[in-house]
């Protein structure tokens, strides 16, 4: 999964659910900011395993993706060397 993937992901199972940033903030039980989960959606930052299960778990998807991006660009660039 790409990281613009995994963002297209996460903002369409929030709207989905018809979620704001500041919902899944309040709702996934992580105890993070709005602006948090924000940089978290737009690939800027990558969550703890505790909180890439609780958002997952409010979003209906597998925690794993949270880490499938950062593995997949290593191993695409050890690849391309």
């Amino acid at each position: 999964m790409t990281p613009e993937q995994l963002k297209g992901l996460l903002i369409s199972k929030r709207k989905e659910l018809g979620y704001s940033h500041q919902d899944v903030a309040d709702m996934c039980g992580a105890n993070i900011t709005r602006s948090f989960y924000g940089l978290i959606e737009n690939g800027n930052r990558r969550p703890s395993i505790e909180v890439a299960k609780k958002i997952a778990k409010l979003l209906d998807i597998e925690w794993t993706v949270f880490f499938e991006v950062e593995s997949n660009e290593k191993l695409r660039k050890r690849v391309a060397i």
